[in-house]
């Protein structure tokens, strides 16, 4: 299994954190593990996308896949694959879990971002020593920009 969980100090309230999270076609601006987006669709605090995966050190061909975040207002976002029957190819790769979640604290809030793959044993071997390797930087990139971009206001 592969996990990679980093904080970062950001001045900016839990909302504006979480709506930029996700607001996805913007977000992909600080992410790089998501590719071009077909389609996002919101339903109260549930939002579903479809996305061509990028796995930071990886040049394999990877299926589109349909994430679900789910909002907890305030405190935090879970990141799961969609259940089958979607997702067909990428479950049978792995399990994959994500989350963002932030807590108030002087000056801002404290961001945690975690992402975790667990490859089936077929691919594990090739797999997690790459993201070992990679996913590190890719998440700390992500919430150096996240803060940037929040603390300059422009997430609107």
């Amino acid at each position: 299994m592969v996990k990679v969980e980093k904080e970062q100090t950001i001045a900016c309230t839990p909302e504006a954190f979480l709506g930029f999270v996700l607001d996805v076609e913007r977000y992909i601006e600080v992410d790089d593990k998501i590719g071009a987006i077909s389609w996002v669709r919101r339903d109260g605090n549930l939002t579903e996308f479809k996305f061509q995966p990028r796995l930071p050190g990886l040049r394999l061909p990877e299926p589109k896949a349909i994430a679900q975040m789910r909002l907890t207002p305030g405190k935090s976002i879970d990141i799961r694959l969609a259940p089958l029957p979607l997702n067909k190819f990428n479950h049978r790769m792995a399990e994959f879990g994500a989350r963002f979640s932030c807590e108030p604290v002087d000056g801002g809030i404290r961001a945690t971002r975690m992402i975790s793959f667990r490859f089936n044993p077929f691919t594990r071997w090739m797999l997690d020593p790459v993201l070992r390797r990679t996913l590190p930087t890719s998440v700390e990139r992500e919430l150096r920009l996240s803060k940037a971009i929040l603390e300059r206001g422009e997430t609107g």
